[in-house]
C-alpha cells in the first residue's frame, strides 16, 4: 500500500511562509499556504537580502532574477548629518561568501515566491484569518479561519509575522512584541534623483543628532529604482497616527525632522510619495518555539528589527532548514525541537545585535553626537570584521559553530 504523503497547514504568505512550503513539498511533504490579507501588489518597501538569505534563493532558483530585478549592493557606508564620511562596512561581499548583497523591492520578491510556489504545485489562499488552532491525539491538527472554514493537516507551521496569531496557540497568554521607542518610514523615488551623485552601487546612511536616514539603488525601474528610509525616536506617536495624518503630513514632519541634513537627503524626501510609516518592533526570546504539532518560524518566533538588515535572510534561513531538517516517519515533535535547537542561538543573538544598534539612532544631545560619530569613526574599521558570522552562515549545510563571544557585534550600524 502506498503510504499518504504528510501536509503541512502553513499560516502566512510573506517570506517565511511560502518558501518553507516549497522547501517542504522537496521534501515529499504537501504543504498549502493560507494568508490572512488580500492578495495584493506593490505592498512594501524596500530591503536587502543578505549573501546567507541570498543562498536560499538561489536554491529555489530566484538568486540570478533577484540580482536582474534588484541592485547589487557593494558596499554600506555611514555619514554624519554634515555629510562626513564615518566608515565603510560589507565590501566584496560575493566574492567573501559565495552571494552578493541585493537591494530591491520587497513586492518585487514577494511576487517572485508566489510564482515560485505555483511553479512547485504549492496552494496559497488569500483572506483567511488564523483565530484558532485544534490539535487532539490521533486527529488532524485544523486550523479554523475567520470566516468559518477550516484546513486540516499533519502538522503547522506559523510563519505569520511579528503579529503571529499561531503564537499565542503555542504560547498562551504571549506578551507582545517589544516597541523599541523607534519608528521607520520609507518608499522609493526616481533614479535620476541620484544620477548626479557617485554612490554607483553602494549604499549610503545618514546618523543624525536624532534619527538615521538611507538610501540606494533597488531597481532598474527609472520610476521608482531608489529605496530610501528614515529611523526616528517615536516620542510617543505611533504609526496608525502617522497614517491617519496622510502623506502630505507626513512628507512635511520628514522634511521638518531631516531639515539641515546634507544633499540628497532633502531632494529624496520632496521627491517622496506613497510613504509607508511602520512601527520597530521585535520578539527577542520565547520560551519555546513549538507547541505539540505547531512551530514557529521567521518573525512568529524571532522578529528582529531592521537594523542589522538581517530579518528577510533569516526568515529564508529558517524555511530552507525545516525543509532540510524533516525526515521521513519523524514525529513533527522531533523536528521542531531539533530546528529550535539549531536556529534560536542564531537568530536571538542578531535580534540582540539589531536593538543595540538601533540605539546609535535615537536622539542625542549635540555633544552626545560628535563624540557617537567619531567613536564610530574610529570603530567600523575595527568592527566590520565582526559580521562576518551573519553573512558566512550557510544554510544548505550543517550550522557552523557560534562565536565564543559577540564583542565585536556590539558597534556594527
Amino acid at each position: 500500500m502506498t503510504q499518504r504523503s504528510r501536509k503541512a497547514i502553513i499560516i502566512g504568505a510573506g517570506i517565511a511562509g511560502p518558501v518553507s512550503a516549497i522547501f517542504l513539498k522537496r521534501a515529499g511533504i504537501d504543504a498549502q499556504v493560507f494568508e490572512a490579507w488580500p492578495h495584493s501588489t506593490g505592498i512594501g518597501g524596500g530591503l536587502q537580502i543578505a549573501p546567507n538569505g541570498m543562498h536560499v534563493l538561489a536554491e529555489i532558483g530566484l538568486a540570478d532574477e533577484m540580482i536582474r530585478r534588484g541592485s547589487v549592493a557593494e558596499a554600506f557606508e555611514f555619514y554624519s548629518q554634515s555629510g562626513a564620511k564615518l566608515g565603510s562596512i560589507n565590501r566584496n561581499m560575493q566574492q567573501r561568501f559565495g552571494q552578493p548583497a541585493v537591494n530591491m523591492c520587497r513586492a518585487t520578491l514577494l511576487e517572485a515566491i508566489l510564482v515560485t510556489t505555483r511553479r512547485e504545485n504549492v496552494e496559497v489562499t488569500f483572506e483567511k484569518r488564523l483565530v484558532h488552532i485544534e490539535d487532539r491525539p490521533d486527529q488532524p491538527v485544523i486550523a479554523h479561519f475567520a470566516d468559518g472554514t477550516s484546513a486540516k493537516g499533519d502538522f503547522l507551521i506559523g510563519a505569520d509575522g511579528v503579529h503571529s496569531a499561531a503564537r499565542g496557540h503555542v504560547i498562551p497568554d504571549v506578551p507582545k512584541p517589544f516597541d523599541t521607542g523607534l519608528i521607520g518610514f520609507g518608499g522609493f523615488v526616481p533614479r535620476s534623483l541620484l544620477d548626479h551623485t557617485a554612490i554607483g552601487r553602494r549604499v549610503e546612511t545618514t546618523f543624525g543628532q536624532s534619527g538615521f536616514f538611507g538610501y540606494g539603488f533597488c531597481s532598474p525601474d527609472p520610476r521608482d529604482g531608489v529605496m530610501w528610509w528614515s529611523t526616528q525616536p517615536a516620542h510617543g506617536i505611533d504609526a496608525a497616527t502617522y497614517r491617519a495624518k496622510g502623506q502630505d503630513a507626513m512628507k512635511r514632519h520628514l522634511l521638518d525632522f531631516h531639515a539641515g541634513w546634507h544633499d540628497p537627503i532633502p531632494q529624496l524626501l520632496q521627491a517622496a510619495e506613497n510613504i509607508v510609516v511602520t512601527a520597530t518592533l521585535d520578539v527577542a526570546t520565547l520560551p519555546t518555539w513549538s507547541r505539540k504539532r505547531t512551530l514557529l518560524i521567521g518573525d512568529a518566533a524571532h522578529a528582529t528589527s531592521p537594523h542589522a538588515g538581517q530579518g528577510a535572510s533569516l526568515a529564508l534561513e529558517d524555511a530552507m532548514r525545516l525543509g532540510r531538517l524533516m525526515q521521513p516517519g519523524q514525529e513533527p515533535g522531533v523536528t521542531f525541537e531539533n530546528f529550535e535547537s539549531e536556529r534560536r542561538p542564531r537568530a536571538e543573538r542578531v535580534v540582540a545585535l539589531a536593538r543595540r544598534n538601533g540605539n546609535s539612532k535615537r536622539e542625542f544631545s549635540a555633544t552626545g553626537a560628535w563624540i557617537r560619530d567619531r567613536m564610530l569613526k574610529l570603530l567600523i574599521p575595527l568592527t566590520s570584521k565582526g559580521m562576518d558570522w551573519m553573512y558566512a552562515y550557510d544554510p544548505r549545510g550543517a550550522t557552523p559553530p557560534l562565536e565564543t563571544s559577540d564583542r565585536r557585534d556590539r558597534q556594527a550600524a
